[in-house]
């Protein structure tokens, strides 16, 4: 009897020797490299069918390509359209202004290119100016209401007068309506004197 109970005592002792050994032993360092991300759901670890097993950024749907808005219309239908030199904006004005009055403002245009040989162009003030790099700027048009509106910068030296007068002095107009014919030889025939004067420094 004493003898199991001293091998029984034995056991307990190496026992608490292991414990003793383990708890004293250095624990080993937790790795650096481990991930600070949360533990994943267990929906999102979920397993999914192949066909839908696609990366969450090509699952939403591509948003389609941003439209370029069309520009404002201001009082009588005039584009606006941001300042700047070229053909580019002008062309813009033109496609923009409402109804009848694009058809008008392509027409004009194409007069006044092959009219004026490298006419510069630029729109400012929401209105496309025509010139001549050097000379300034010798035309302009302009949407209102009811009509388009051409100035010629130093219309009082053409001849014949264009026909809108002008609370400025050297100004003259000629307004163009839906259901008017351009008479486009005089047309060029103005456009081609104006150029050939010294223009508007703007």
């Amino acid at each position: 009897m004493a003898n199991k109970t001293s091998k029984k005592s034995a056991k307990v002792a190496m026992k608490a020797s292991a414990k003793r050994v383990a708890a004293e032993a250095p624990k080993p360092e937790r790795s650096v490299a481990k991930s600070s991300a949360r533990k994943p759901t267990k929906a999102a670890t979920k397993e999914l069918p192949a066909h839908h097993a696609v990366p969450k950024a090509t699952a939403t749907k591509s948003k389609s390509p941003a439209v370029a808005a069309k520009p404002t219309l201001l009082a009588g239908g005039n584009p606006q359209i941001a300042k700047a030199d070229g053909d580019a904006p002008v062309q813009a004005y033109i496609a923009a202004m409402p109804g009848w009055k694009s058809d008008v403002g392509r027409r004009l245009d194409a007069l006044i290119v092959r009219t004026v040989s490298g006419v510069r162009k630029a729109v400012k003030w929401n209105s496309p100016f025509y010139g001549v790099e050097g000379q300034g700027w010798f035309l302009s048009l302009h949407c209102f209401t009811k009509y388009v509106k051409v100035a010629f910068f130093r219309g009082t030296s053409l001849r014949p007068l264009p026909p809108g007068e002008s609370k400025h002095k050297d100004v003259r107009y000629l307004d163009i309506h839906e259901d008017d014919q351009i008479d486009e030889d005089q047309f060029a025939a103005w456009v081609k004197q104006a150029s050939q004067l010294p223009g508007e420094r703007m």
